[in-house]
This record gives C-alpha cells, sequence and structure tokens, in this order.
C-alpha cells in the first residue's frame, strides 16, 4: 500500500492522507480500529484522516456519556449505547468512528445520534461524512457547550434542542461536565433531573 508519499498534514496528532482508495480505506480499518480502540478514521471521497485521542477527550467523551445515560433511565427513553462503532457506507464512500453513539431503540445500520468531541480543528467536514450515512443527529461538544445538528431535507440543519430528545436540556447537562469526580457529577445531575420534574 503505498500511501506515504500521499500524506500532506500531519499536524495536531492527526495525518491526513489523499487519494486513498475505498479498499485502502478498508484495509486500514480491519487492520488497526480494534487493536488501537484511541484511533480514529475519518474516511471521506478519497481523503483519509488518521488521529488519535487525548485523555481530556476520553474524559469528555465518557462523562458526557454518562450524563446522558442517566438522562435516559431517569425519562425512562430506550435509548442504546454502541460506543465508537466504525460505521462505513461504500456507495458515498464514508466512513469513520463516532466517539459516542446512540439508538432510540433496536441497533440499525447507523445511529439515530452520534456524539462528537471537538477539541481541535481542521481535519475532514465530519457533518458531510454523518450527511452520506444519514445520521439523524449529531451533537458536538466544543468550546465547553453543545452544538445540535439535525438531518432533515438531506442536509444538517443547527437546532437548539434535539428533536430526538427534546426533553434534553444541553444547558442543564453542560453544567456538569467539567466535574472533576464523575461519579459527583452523575449524582449532581440525577438529582437536578429528579428536582426539575
Amino acid at each position: 500500500m503505498q500511501l506515504l508519499n500521499q500524506i500532506a498534514d500531519t499536524t495536531d496528532n492527526r495525518i491526513l492522507l489523499y487519494g486513498v482508495t475505498w479498499e485502502q480505506y478498508e484495509t486500514l480499518v480491519n487492520l488497526f480500529i480494534d487493536q488501537f480502540p484511541g484511533l480514529r478514521m475519518i474516511y471521506l471521497e478519497g481523503t483519509l484522516e488518521i488521529m488519535g485521542t487525548s485523555s481530556e477527550h476520553e474524559r469528555l467523551k465518557t462523562i458526557i456519556a454518562r450524563l446522558i445515560e442517566i438522562f435516559a433511565l431517569e425519562k425512562q427513553i430506550n435509548l442504546n449505547g454502541y460506543g465508537n462503532t466504525t460505521f462505513r457506507k461504500q456507495a458515498k464512500e464514508r466512513g469513520l468512528e463516532a466517539d459516542e453513539c446512540y439508538y432510540l431503540g433496536e441497533f440499525s445500520e447507523f445511529p439515530d445520534i452520534a456524539l462528537e468531541i471537538a477539541l481541535t480543528s481542521g481535519g475532514v467536514d465530519k457533518l458531510k461524512v454523518y450527511e452520506g450515512l444519514g445520521v439523524s443527529e449529531v451533537w458536538f461538544w466544543k468550546n465547553n457547550q453543545f452544538l445540535i445538528y439535525h438531518f432533515t431535507d438531506g442536509k444538517y440543519q443547527q437546532i437548539e434542542r434535539s428533536q430526538l430528545l427534546p426533553d434534553l436540556d444541553f444547558y442543564l447537562l453542560s453544567q456538569f461536565i467539567d466535574y472533576s469526580n464523575q461519579t459527583q457529577a452523575v449524582i449532581g445531575y440525577q438529582k437536578a433531573l429528579r428536582e426539575g420534574q
């Protein structure tokens, strides 16, 4: 596989490769994703971004996921998590691993909700990848706030509240993300949810 001569950028713990075929992308995913859980590969129409994750990225991903899951438990929502599963669609030449993803109900080809922790900028446009996969909502945690995108009429539109989980108050949820103790954050959020009922 001759990819080394196609490297364009190696900044911010990321490598961008251009002119990568679908077959090369699939080979790399099959070789590395299960062996290196912190490795992320994002593929969009021949461009492949390979990047690692930081401890801060993983901390944020984990606490947000725990808070979302306690919300679902308190509201008795049938929300099922599938972590950072790799999703691919050859016909659209797109693939990636969500930081976290959720299905409302049973597992299907693509998740209903994808969560992305955006600590750096640049690289492959993840919304374009999700657009080709048809994921209903993408939630970004960026600059200490949530940016919510809903897929409608073949494109994403930024919205204030989730249409899939309309009772989820992202402002309230965000108040518990910077706790140093995740268990205390979950307990505090659970208490706030119960007081708000």
